[in-house]
Protein backbone atom coordinates (compact mmCIF):
# COMPACT_ATOMS: atom_id res chain seq x y z
CA UNK A 1 0.00 0.00 0.00
CA UNK A 2 1.00 3.48 -0.39
CA UNK A 3 1.17 6.30 2.23
CA UNK A 4 -2.16 7.74 0.79
CA UNK A 5 -4.04 5.41 3.68
CA UNK A 6 -2.07 7.39 6.34
CA UNK A 7 -3.53 10.57 4.66
CA UNK A 8 -6.43 13.04 5.53
CA UNK A 9 -8.77 14.47 2.85
CA UNK A 10 -8.77 18.19 2.78
CA UNK A 11 -12.41 20.42 2.50
CA UNK A 12 -12.53 20.86 -1.18
CA UNK A 13 -15.15 23.24 -1.71
CA UNK A 14 -14.76 24.07 -4.77
CA UNK A 15 -12.18 26.86 -6.71
CA UNK A 16 -9.44 24.45 -7.50
CA UNK A 17 -8.92 22.77 -10.80
CA UNK A 18 -9.49 19.05 -10.67
CA UNK A 19 -6.51 17.06 -11.57
CA UNK A 20 -5.27 16.68 -15.02
CA UNK A 21 -4.99 13.17 -16.73
CA UNK A 22 -1.33 12.68 -16.10
CA UNK A 23 -1.88 13.40 -12.65
CA UNK A 24 -4.30 11.30 -12.10
CA UNK A 25 -2.85 8.69 -13.48
CA UNK A 26 0.44 9.02 -11.39
CA UNK A 27 -1.80 8.36 -7.90
CA UNK A 28 -4.46 6.16 -9.75
CA UNK A 29 -0.03 3.82 -10.00
CA UNK A 30 -0.35 4.06 -6.38
CA UNK A 31 -3.74 1.55 -5.56
CA UNK A 32 -4.23 -1.66 -6.94
CA UNK A 33 -7.46 -2.47 -8.93
CA UNK A 34 -8.40 0.65 -9.08
CA UNK A 35 -9.79 2.67 -12.80
CA UNK A 36 -10.24 5.63 -14.02
CA UNK A 37 -13.07 6.53 -16.43
CA UNK A 38 -14.41 9.64 -18.18
CA UNK A 39 -17.58 10.70 -18.62
CA UNK A 40 -19.02 10.73 -22.07
CA UNK A 41 -21.05 13.15 -22.03
CA UNK A 42 -18.82 15.68 -19.88
CA UNK A 43 -15.30 14.94 -21.41
CA UNK A 44 -13.78 16.34 -18.55
CA UNK A 45 -15.65 14.89 -15.12
CA UNK A 46 -13.39 11.85 -14.17
CA UNK A 47 -14.14 9.20 -11.66
CA UNK A 48 -12.18 6.23 -9.90
CA UNK A 49 -13.79 3.25 -9.64
CA UNK A 50 -13.12 -1.11 -7.93
CA UNK A 51 -15.82 -3.39 -7.43
CA UNK A 52 -15.18 -5.69 -4.12
CA UNK A 53 -16.38 -9.15 -4.17
CA UNK A 54 -17.51 -10.75 -0.93
CA UNK A 55 -18.78 -14.66 -0.18
CA UNK A 56 -22.35 -13.29 0.76
CA UNK A 57 -24.71 -10.08 1.34
CA UNK A 58 -23.34 -10.34 5.56
CA UNK A 59 -19.80 -9.52 4.29
CA UNK A 60 -20.76 -7.10 1.88
CA UNK A 61 -22.74 -5.63 3.85
CA UNK A 62 -20.31 -5.20 6.78
CA UNK A 63 -17.75 -3.75 4.18
CA UNK A 64 -20.65 -0.82 3.14
CA UNK A 65 -20.97 0.29 6.41
CA UNK A 66 -17.23 0.49 7.16
CA UNK A 67 -16.91 2.53 4.13
CA UNK A 68 -19.45 4.77 5.19
CA UNK A 69 -17.49 5.00 8.91
CA UNK A 70 -14.43 6.01 6.79
CA UNK A 71 -16.01 8.40 4.39
CA UNK A 72 -17.90 10.16 7.17
CA UNK A 73 -14.57 10.28 9.26
CA UNK A 74 -12.73 11.89 6.05
CA UNK A 75 -15.97 14.08 5.02
CA UNK A 76 -15.29 12.42 1.47
CA UNK A 77 -18.62 10.60 0.25
CA UNK A 78 -17.98 7.37 -2.76
CA UNK A 79 -21.11 6.63 -4.81
CA UNK A 80 -21.61 2.70 -3.86
CA UNK A 81 -23.53 0.30 -5.94
CA UNK A 82 -24.61 -2.65 -3.53
CA UNK A 83 -25.44 -5.82 -4.60
CA UNK A 84 -25.35 -9.83 -2.84
CA UNK A 85 -21.46 -10.17 -3.04
CA UNK A 86 -19.83 -7.10 -4.49
CA UNK A 87 -19.95 -3.55 -4.40
CA UNK A 88 -18.53 -0.89 -6.80
CA UNK A 89 -17.17 2.36 -5.06
CA UNK A 90 -16.68 5.57 -7.21
CA UNK A 91 -15.06 8.47 -6.09
CA UNK A 92 -15.03 11.85 -7.72
CA UNK A 93 -14.96 15.65 -6.11
CA UNK A 94 -18.19 16.44 -7.45
CA UNK A 95 -17.29 20.47 -6.19
CA UNK A 96 -14.94 20.54 -8.78
CA UNK A 97 -16.24 18.37 -11.44
CA UNK A 98 -13.75 15.83 -11.58
CA UNK A 99 -10.58 14.17 -9.03
CA UNK A 100 -8.79 15.33 -6.13
CA UNK A 101 -6.22 14.04 -4.13
CA UNK A 102 -9.20 13.12 -1.88
CA UNK A 103 -10.63 10.49 -3.93
CA UNK A 104 -7.20 8.61 -4.15
CA UNK A 105 -6.87 9.03 -0.27
CA UNK A 106 -10.32 7.59 0.41
CA UNK A 107 -9.69 4.82 -2.38
CA UNK A 108 -6.48 3.91 -0.37
CA UNK A 109 -8.45 3.62 3.01
CA UNK A 110 -11.14 1.44 1.67
CA UNK A 111 -8.23 -0.68 0.07
CA UNK A 112 -6.67 -1.15 3.80
CA UNK A 113 -10.37 -2.08 4.93
CA UNK A 114 -11.09 -5.01 2.43
CA UNK A 115 -7.38 -6.51 3.53
CA UNK A 116 -8.97 -6.40 6.89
Amino acid sequence: MTDLKNRRCVPCEGGVLALDANAAEQLLARLSGWQREVNDHKRDHQRIFKIYRFKNYHETMAFVNATAWVSHREDHHPDLTVSYNECKVSYTTHAIGGLSENDFICAAKIDALFEL
